[in-house]
């Protein structure tokens, strides 16, 4: 890999590497926002918890695709492009945060290149 595609895709690692394990520990404690809001009603009804004990286990998971993509890049970069389609998938079928939605698409599609690059420099 040349030396442009390599700071390509460290910059990437890190991006998407640190920001899913932020935004996981911030569904602890609500700084950037209040996760919640992103919880369709329709679906926040069919879990047998609360919306807030959702967002952590969403926290959770966040925090482990951020570690996988630090330690192993492919695989956790792929987790989380998949991981922001869903994201998107869930707020376009609950017809709001369109917005949010096209820019987790955006995200996915970074972190799936991510996956390409790692994949063709390892």
């Amino acid at each position: 890999m040349n030396a442009n595609a390599q700071f390509v895709s460290s910059m990437l690692k890190f991006t998407f590497g640190l920001v899913p394990i932020i935004a996981g520990l911030d569904k602890f404690t609500n700084i950037l926002v209040d996760w919640t809001i992103y919880s369709s009603s329709g679906m926040v009804s069919l879990l047998p918890f609360d919306a807030n004990t959702f967002m952590g286990i969403v926290g959770v998971i966040e925090i482990g695709a951020g570690i996988l993509v630090l330690v192993k890049p492919f695989i956790g970069a792929m987790v989380v492009s998949a991981w922001l389609v869903l994201i998107a998938l869930t707020l376009i079928f609950g017809g709001q945060y369109l917005d949010v939605a096209v820019r987790d698409v955006v995200m996915a599609i970074g972190a799936f290149s991510l996956a390409k690059l790692s994949k063709s420099g390892a």
